[in-house]
């Protein structure tokens, strides 16, 4: 006789009220054309391109031309010459040996790493990375290594001690929250010495770091290195959508056979691609815009750590976390800072470890004096609620 059966979305309700007391609940909040009126400093519109009439102009365009859909795969009939404008846009400006669009950076994370790792080979990550090089990781079925957060040490000896005869080393090169870069120049040297692929997802350093918005790994002088392969997205710097991975020729032929992300999913939609190409266009034209994005980034942490909040250091590029311990103290800070015309990205476990939940400021080529002194109005609160707490 069968136990009798639990009504199966009791799970459900049971989780979602454990979640809500520990305050991990999370909301859809819907902005309006207008954004409520409140300053941006959630979004990842590095250089503040998502606006730009230039984009707009470009994706409308593109749609009137192309239609609203890319219509199928990559390889079916998903990809337009708009697409192979864009590749080679990307691969000349990072440097890259050659360069394959993807619906969404996510899916190029995915796609690089189980492309290029597999059953009986290695993967080593950092405990840092980002939830879709996690991902990526739990699909490629091989064996999963997660070492000490920049630990070249640790990467090394489980590359040296490994039975597999590959191995892939995955890491962020600007870490998504906490905003510090990966030691891409050590880890490059391990994986040569060890004859691993580095893979760097560059999603939040690409058209922020280095000279010209050209990422970390140009930075470091490897952008045409074989054995790394770079991931990116499009909107983030770029301000439309999708992703692309960099790499050697021998990488693409890999993705466009094997990688099941590019394969099975629709071609990234025209327009995107053409506002994306256009922001290309725009950043080569104004090499500038990376440095004024960082140049804010600092002035944003300066601000944070003159006001008492906690020291978010030097920043890497856009990101500027500022950490406050518990969940329900980074979620004060966020209605605090929106209070006061602020709009603050808010982060909390399982996006980041416990105990740092924090308010993860982002910074912007077009924020200017004014919006600055609306930003330290916020920060003063904060600081004065946590004060007060």
């Amino acid at each position: 006789m069968h136990p009798t059966r639990l009504d199966p979305l009791e799970r459900f309700r049971d989780a979602a009220a454990t979640r809500a007391a520990a305050g991990l609940t999370r909301a859809l909040r819907p902005r309006t054309p207008d954004d409520d009126g409140l300053l941006d400093l959630a979004s990842n519109d590095y250089l503040g391109l998502a606006r730009d009439p230039r984009l707009a102009r470009a994706a409308a365009e593109a749609a009137a031309t192309w239609g609203t859909g890319s219509t199928g795969s990559r390889l079916v009939t998903g990809s337009t010459t708009l697409h192979a404008e864009l590749e080679e846009a990307l691969r000349a400006f990072a440097g890259a040996p050659g360069a394959l669009v993807l619906s969404s950076g996510y899916l190029a994370n995915l796609a690089a790493v189980t492309a290029t790792a597999g059953r009986g080979a290695l993967v080593v990550s950092d405990a840092g990375n980002h939830a879709s090089l996690v991902d990526a990781c739990r699909l490629s079925r091989a064996r999963v290594v997660v070492t000490p957060h920049k630990d070249v040490e640790a990467v090394e000896k489980a590359l040296a001690d490994r039975s597999e005869e590959h191995a892939v080393v995955v890491t962020d090169s600007v870490f998504s929250v906490d905003g510090d870069i990966a030691p891409i120049a050590e880890l490059h040297q391990a994986v040569v010495r060890q004859g691993a692929l580095l893979i760097v997802d560059e999603a939040h350093g690409m058209g922020v770091v280095g000279e010209g918005g050209k990422g970390a790994v140009h930075a470091a002088g490897l952008a045409g290195e074989p054995s790394i392969v770079r991931t990116l997205t499009l909107s983030k710097s770029f301000g439309s959508q999708g992703g692309a991975v960099l790499g050697a020729p021998e990488v693409m032929t890999a993705l466009i056979d094997t990688g099941r992300p590019f394969i099975f999913d629709t071609g990234l939609a025209p327009a995107c691609v053409a506002a994306a190409l256009c922001a290309v266009g725009i950043l080569t034209s104004h090499p500038e815009l990376p440095e004024i994005t960082r140049s804010r980034a600092r002035e944003l942490a300066a601000m944070a750590a003159g006001l008492g909040l906690p020291d978010p250091g030097e920043p890497a590029g856009a990101v500027v976390p500022v950490v406050l311990g518990p969940p329900e103290a980074a979620l004060r800070a966020a209605a605090v800072c929106a209070e006061h015309g602020v709009r603050a990205g808010c982060f909390r476990p399982p996006s980041v470890p416990e105990g740092r939940s924090c308010l993860r400021l982002t910074a912007r080529a077009n924020l200017g004096s004014d919006d600055l002194a609306v930003i330290r109005v916020a920060l003063t609160a904060v600081a004065e609620m946590k004060v007060n707490a």
